[in-house]
């Protein structure tokens, strides 16, 4: 799956663990546990885990 694939990378470079990630993105600290598992999010969901990861980049470019 492409989201997770990029949240797992997401969270190698910023160190980030899986369940900060998950309640800062969607507010579910079991997120990336639940689509490790198979969890099919929705295109909701997905924008907004997506648009975290990208606002998370773009604030903390050095």
């Amino acid at each position: 799956m492409y989201l997770l694939r990029e949240i797992e990378k997401f969270m190698r470079e910023t160190e980030m663990p899986w369940t900060k990630f998950g309640r800062l993105s969607v507010r579910d600290p079991r997120f990336v546990e639940d689509l490790r598992n198979g969890r099919q999010p929705g295109k909701k969901i997905s924008l907004r885990a997506e648009h975290f990861m990208n606002k998370w980049r773009n604030d903390h470019a050095s």
